[in-house]
């Protein structure tokens, strides 16, 4: 369905707009693909790997989505949006609070109207397992652009479909706790916070193919969650390097001991769609066809990191680093499946 369109990624130069771009370039013809980034660096570092005169439907614009005027000149003529620019480090939004809301909810605002204004097709926006409960000002930011994108339905009267797609947390993406871990192993000891702690993880590689999925199947109005494992983030430290000493030093602030992906509230306008889950809104411009097909869940259940049905083994998780290339992780042997070089 991307061949022939024009689409447009915001924060298109961070781990998963790089990724995204990838997969759109190596599978379907778009007519343009626009990554829209406020950083020229890395915008100038991506052209070195994606380079227009390779792909002559990349488009390289410079932008932040704070900026209204300059998402109505970006959205000209494009059929679909991926919402993905945030600012998504907890601890810098506890720090910097109003700079997460200009980002994360104006921002999103913004894209919302540039979007019903410009006649843009399809538009899914990225959200994270801490919007739902949230005990941080990220969390927060995410949950009011998860009820912003919802809501937008209502203004765009059909024309424009807005979902939302909500994952855990992106195994060894930039910022992750993976690339801390893996320097940190130079000296021998690895910090973790707790020894309860338990995540949600999915790869770059699935969030992408997760969205492509949604950008597909949605009817406007979706929240998608998928199915993925969580681990315990000790057995992810073990799994980096089973040989170092763990130091526990204590929950930081805004940090959770679980994460939850649907809340108990949730859990009655949710279904079961196979491998993932869709929560259903409750507007007047939701058809109660949609979705009707799939099973709806359990009264009072939730998806929690805690209570998942799927687990990571350090094993898996070893194998998983080696196939997306992490540093100084390889060899896998021995009786527990764990080596290090």
């Amino acid at each position: 369905m991307l061949n022939g369109k024009v689409i447009l990624v915001t924060g298109g130069t961070g781990s998963f707009g790089r990724r995204f771009v990838a997969a759109v370039l190596s599978r379907y013809r778009p007519r343009k693909l626009i990554i829209l980034s406020r950083d020229e660096l890395k915008q100038f570092e991506m052209q070195q790997e994606f380079n227009p005169a390779d792909h002559p439907c990349l488009r390289y614009f410079l932008g932040d989505v704070r900026d209204r005027d300059r998402l109505y000149r970006a959205f000209q003529d494009v059929d679909y949006v991926i919402h993905a620019a945030a600012q998504k480090q907890v601890p810098a939004s506890e720090y910097n609070p109003f700079e997460a809301v200009k980002t994360n909810i104006i921002g999103t605002q913004n894209v919302i109207d540039a979007a019903i204004d410009r006649g843009v097709e399809r538009v899914i926006a990225l959200s994270t397992d801490k919007a739902v409960n949230p005990v941080n000002l990220y969390g927060a930011t995410k949950l009011c652009l998860e009820k912003l994108t919802v809501a937008a339905n209502s203004y765009s009267g059909g024309r424009t479909k807005f979902s939302v797609v909500r994952y855990g947390n992106v195994l060894a993406s930039r910022g992750s706790v993976v690339p801390l871990f893996l320097k940190q192993r130079e000296t021998g000891v690895l910090t973790v916070t707790d020894p309860r702690m338990t995540r949600f993880w999915i790869t770059l590689d699935e969030a992408v193919n997760f969205v492509l999925r949604c950008l597909e199947l949605m009817q406007g109005g979706e929240v998608f969650v998928p199915k993925i494992p969580s681990m315990k983030i000790v057995d992810l430290a073990r799994a980096v390097c089973p040989r170092c000493e763990i130091r526990y030093i204590g929950i930081r602030p805004g940090e959770k001991l679980h994460e939850v992906l649907i809340s108990r509230d949730e859990a009655r306008n949710t279904v079961d769609a196979g491998d993932f889950y869709v929560i259903k809104p409750s507007f007047p411009f939701w058809s109660t066809g949609n979705w009707s097909e799939a099973n709806p869940v359990p009264e009072e259940w939730e998806y929690t990191s805690s209570n998942n049905e799927q687990w990571l083994t350090m094993w898996h998780l070893r194998r998983i680093l080696e196939e997306i290339g992490s540093p100084r992780v390889t060899g896998v042997g021995g009786a527990t499946g764990l080596s290090t070089r």
